[in-house]
């Protein structure tokens, strides 16, 4: 089964409750600022990530999704 994750930058307030909280170390914050003005998450090590979902529980402002990818 393959995951889509994703990110929304524009929701992202780079609080960094999703890096903290990765049991693989993932996450980290960006070194650029958004449109907003934040520093967002993004994915540094994508090929580590198991799918928990755990940044997607954690995340106050509901920026990060995993769906299932859908056959085609």
């Amino acid at each position: 089964m393959a995951y889509v994750y994703s990110i929304d930058i524009e929701y992202c307030k780079g609080c960094g409750l999703c890096v903290t909280v990765c049991p693989k170390k993932v996450l980290e914050l960006e070194s650029k600022v958004s449109s907003k003005g934040y520093f967002p998450a993004y994915r540094a090590r994508p090929e580590d990530c198991i799918y928990c979902a755990t940044c997607c529980r954690m995340c106050p402002d509901v920026a990060i999704t995993i769906a299932e990818e859908k056959a085609a």
